[in-house]
Parts: structure tokens; C-alpha cells; sequence
């Protein structure tokens, strides 16, 4: 497989995406719907995901407490800043599992986001356990009417992993409903966390073989980050040996690897996560009182460094290594 020196990048890049989809820069706002998840409401489950808590990725300008078009205008106000050349948005409904309701709950939220004025489409953040026929077939009718995508949260391929981290779902149900999502014509993303408790860095790496047989249209990496509160702070410091946690230039060549054998037509959205240091657990002085007497390493510091500073790293050693997406990849039988 060559490499398209005609392409602007040595990966699928989003921001090309967009620019090819919209004919200029869109962004994207994130809204709080006011939902949960399954295994948050005693449903499946109680506690969430052992990694999660939504305020590590919640902008401040999210309150659930306030009306969707109050939580856009802000939004919108808030990117203006930074993002002066973005004249469309994306409303992204984030946090929890924003398909976890009835169809008409759904029309309902959805719509309002869509009024606002600037509003291009909508991303939708959900769990394969959160949507059935009747949802898919809404979402394939709203797909028809505006830009939408729906982001799966994967997070692994590995049940054991799924169950270590309280999902309450199998990898088997991914698979599934990415297929039937994509089968409708939605636009489908995907979520993968590396770091995971338990898995080994050969398994994170044969990740790639597997996610690339599958119908996603975007992919987002993210590399496990604990965030204080969580079970898995007290997960960390109890079983410090099952974390392989990355280190800043580890990643780096992690993540190079392993998008050399990506499928190259899944266009990457991004390479890692941001938590807000307030909430990251790094440090001696982070860890957990009743283990201060305990021999553990804390967590991997990155330090302040800010996602693009982090892409391009990525960006320059794609570049030593004269490498990019899919220039391993083994194709579809």
C-alpha cells in the first residue's frame, strides 16, 4: 500500500473531512441532555464505567441544569474566541448516553438543537446497549434530513476488559449494532481506550486488525487517564501491576504503530484525551491517603501539554518514520 502524497497528511484526517463535507471549518459544541446510562440507573448496573466521570470531559460552559439553546448560545460564544473562522456547528450531545430515552424524548432534544441558528448537525455520543430498531430507524430518518453521526463508545475488544470496567455490554453487541447503524446509512464513530486494567500492549496493538473489519466511518483514541474519584483511582492503587499506562513518547510510537495498520479509509477524529489537570490523578501527592504507605508509581504525568502540541509529536514521528495510516494494513478477505 503507498502513501497519497497528494494528501495533505500522513492520516485520515477529520479536519480535512469537515473542510471536504461543510466547504469550511465546523465546530463542534457540546450540550448536556440531561441523560444516563444503563449501568449507572440500577437498570444493568449502578456506579458507571470504573473510568468515568463526565465532568473530566465536560466543557464549563455544559450545564445540564440550563436549556439545550442557553447550553449552544454559550457554547458557541465560548469557541468564538479561539475558533473565529467556524461560522457552522455541530451540536455533540456528550455526556452519558445520549440515546438512552424514548423515541420522542429524542425527536424532542434533537430538534431543539437543530433549530438553533448556525446548527449544521448533530454528533451523538452513545452505547451499543442504548439504542434498538426503533431508535436506529428515528436516527436513519434524522440522518436523511441533516449531517448526523453516532459515536459508539467500544472503549475494547476484549469482553474480559468489559467486564473488569463495569460496561455491561459484550464486544459481540458492538459489532452488531455498528453494523446495522452503518447498513442504515448513519455516519458511525468509535471509541477505543489503551491503558486499560489487564490488557497487554499486544492486545491493545491487535486492536487495530479488528476495528478495522469493521464499518466505522471515524475512529477517536484515547489513552486511559485516572481521574480522581473514580473506582479505578482506588483500582489503580490497589493493583498497580495490571495498568500499563503510557508515558508521553511511548504513546507516541504506540499510536504510530498502531495506525499503520488502520484501515486507511476511517478518518481519525483524535490520537488522545485531554482531562483537566484539577481532576488527573499524577503525582506523589495525588495518591490516596490509605496508600501512601504502599510502594506504587503514580500515574504517568504528561504535564500541561495541550492535544495539539500532543498531534503534532504524533505528526513528526509519522514523518522520521516515512509511515502513515494503513501502510500495514492487511485489507478485507
Amino acid at each position: 500500500m503507498e502513501f497519497d502524497r497528494d494528501h495533505k497528511r500522513r492520516f485520515n484526517s477529520y479536519t480535512e473531512y469537515i473542510r471536504k463535507t461543510f466547504g469550511g471549518r465546523v465546530q463542534k459544541v457540546v450540550v448536556d441532555g440531561g441523560f444516563t446510562c444503563p449501568n449507572r440507573d440500577g437498570t444493568k448496573g449502578t456506579g458507571g464505567c470504573t473510568y468515568c466521570d463526565n465532568d473530566a470531559f465536560n466543557p464549563s460552559y455544559c450545564n445540564p441544569l440550563e436549556p439545550l439553546a442557553v447550553q449552544i448560545e454559550k457554547g458557541i460564544t465560548f469557541h468564538a474566541v479561539r475558533y473565529r473562522r467556524a461560522e457552522k456547528f455541530l451540536v455533540y450531545f456528550q455526556p452519558y448516553s445520549n440515546t438512552y430515552a424514548p423515541v420522542e424524548k429524542l425527536r424532542q432534544k434533537y430538534n431543539e438543537a437543530l433549530s438553533f441558528p448556525g446548527v449544521a448537525g448533530l454528533v451523538i455520543g452513545t452505547r451499543p446497549d442504548c439504542v434498538d430498531d426503533a431508535i436506529l430507524e428515528y436516527l436513519r430518518e434524522l440522518s436523511q434530513q441533516t449531517y448526523l453521526q453516532v459515536e459508539y463508545g467500544v472503549e475494547s475488544c476484549y469482553d474480559k476488559t468489559l467486564r473488569r470496567i463495569n460496561r455491561q455490554h459484550d464486544f459481540a453487541l458492538s459489532e452488531e449494532v455498528i453494523r446495522k447503524t452503518h447498513e442504515l446509512g448513519i455516519r458511525t464513530g468509535i471509541h477505543l481506550i489503551f491503558g486499560l486494567p489487564g490488557e497487554t500492549r499486544q492486545e491493545m496493538m491487535a486492536m487495530a486488525g479488528i476495528i478495522s473489519h469493521l464499518p466505522a466511518d471515524s475512529i477517536k483514541f484515547h489513552q486511559l487517564q485516572i481521574v480522581r474519584g473514580t473506582r479505578m483511582e482506588h483500582e489503580y492503587f490497589s493493583h498497580p501491576d495490571d495498568f500499563h499506562l503510557f508515558e508521553l513518547q511511548e504513546y507516541i510510537r504506540f499510536i504510530v504503530a498502531f495506525i499503520e495498520q488502520v484501515h486507511p479509509a476511517i478518518v481519525i477524529e483524535r490520537f488522545s484525551g485531554e482531562v483537566p489537570p484539577r481532576l488527573l490523578v499524577t503525582g506523589k501527592s495525588a495518591v490516596l491517603p490509605e496508600m501512601l504507605t504502599k510502594d506504587v508509581a503514580p500515574p504517568p504525568d504528561w504535564g500541561l501539554i495541550r492535544y495539539d502540541a500532543v498531534l503534532r509529536l504524533i505528526e513528526a514521528e509519522l514523518e522520521r518514520r516515512d509511515t502513515w495510516q494503513g501502510r500495514l494494513f492487511k485489507g478485507i478477505n
